[in-house]
């Protein structure tokens, strides 16, 4: 009995194979994704995480080579790919969106757990001990001196005399912090999903402007057009910002000409009008108001001597 030896299938190409199928499948149905951080998030938290996006968003992490390399091959027919090409990297994933961006945002980014410092990792705030006792016994001064932590001996137990901080944002914990921190039971850091790029069909931004308001879109856009406005009124380069303070200078030196000169235009006759005839147009704005400031003026009625009570009774009866 003779038969064909069954294929066996290297399982990494499957899985290699099965994750392609996945991302094709993003890339094609979603116009919008997240670039989120994981750093520090164990794999409790993301799965909670996918379940409560079920059915709104599918999450994509890992294998940043095979990402990068189909990615790659998508951007001739939608050149704005490109752009997540230098992003992809360390620990990041893609969440997957058709949705309301802010909100899907405002879910990954609100579960936090409280963790304890690591050597070597990059504090995210300011870690701060406070002052007053620690429960420490005196034996473990050295801990403290290491960190040139002022200390006092106060009933057999080590007190902090004034608040250190002990790591700072944006630098590497010591070694030595770690292991006073331990001994404290104190866990300065939380950490959870972060979200810093926004791709939104065929555009990326970062993604604190999923948190500015139409009235901060308006402003920042007004900013812009006086910009321009000013630098085209400067450089005597017109620009639609800057026509419109054009028409305005030109009149105005217009209507200085015509003050100046006997030349005259109509939109200019008033102006000439008010210098030749200056109380003409200054009786007018206060006539309204004449009558009431004179009422307001107008003296009061001195009040009538009362008359002394008849009391029935005189003092020379």
């Amino acid at each position: 009995m003779s038969g064909e030896a069954p294929v066996v299938q290297n399982p990494r190409k499957v899985r290699k194979a099965r994750y392609i199928t996945k991302l094709k499948d993003c890339l094609d149905n979603y116009k919008s994704a997240l670039m989120i951080n994981i750093d520090f998030v164990g794999s409790k938290q993301m799965q909670l995480l996918r379940a409560s996006l079920r059915g709104r968003a599918v999450i994509l992490m890992g294998k940043n080579t095979i990402m990068r390399k189909y990615i790659r091959e998508r951007i001739p027919t939608n050149p704005g790919y490109e752009s997540l090409l230098p992003l992809i990297k360390n620990n990041i994933g893609l969440v997957f969106c058709n949705g309301d961006l802010a909100q899907i945002r405002k879910e990954v980014i609100q579960e936090k757990i409280p963790a304890a410092a690591k050597t070597g990792a990059i504090a995210p705030k300011d870690c701060i001990i406070p002052a007053g006792p620690t429960g420490l016994d005196p034996g473990q001064t050295s801990f403290f001196q290491a960190l040139n932590i002022g200390t006092k001996i106060v009933k057999g137990s080590i007190e902090i005399m004034t608040p250190v901080t002990i790591a700072e944002k944006g630098k590497k914990v010591s070694s030595s912090a770690v292991a006073l921190l331990n001994k404290l039971n104190v866990k300065p850091f939380e950490y959870g999903i972060t979200v810093d790029w926004v791709y939104d069909n065929g555009s990326l931004y970062q993604a604190f402007i999923l948190d500015m308001t139409k009235d901060d879109l308006t402003s920042r856009f007004f900013a812009g057009v006086n910009t321009i406005a000013a630098i085209g009124l400067e450089i005597g380069y017109p620009t639609l910002a800057s026509l419109p303070h054009s028409f305005t200078n030109a009149f105005r030196k217009l209507v200085a000409i015509t003050l100046e000169t006997d030349y005259m235009f109509p939109e200019a006759a008033i102006f000439k009008e008010m210098l030749a005839n200056p109380g003409a147009f200054a009786s007018a704005a206060p006539a309204a108001g004449g009558a009431a400031v004179a009422a307001a003026k107008a003296p009061e009625p001195e009040p009538e001597p009362e008359e002394e009570a008849d009391m029935g009774f005189s003092l020379f009866d």
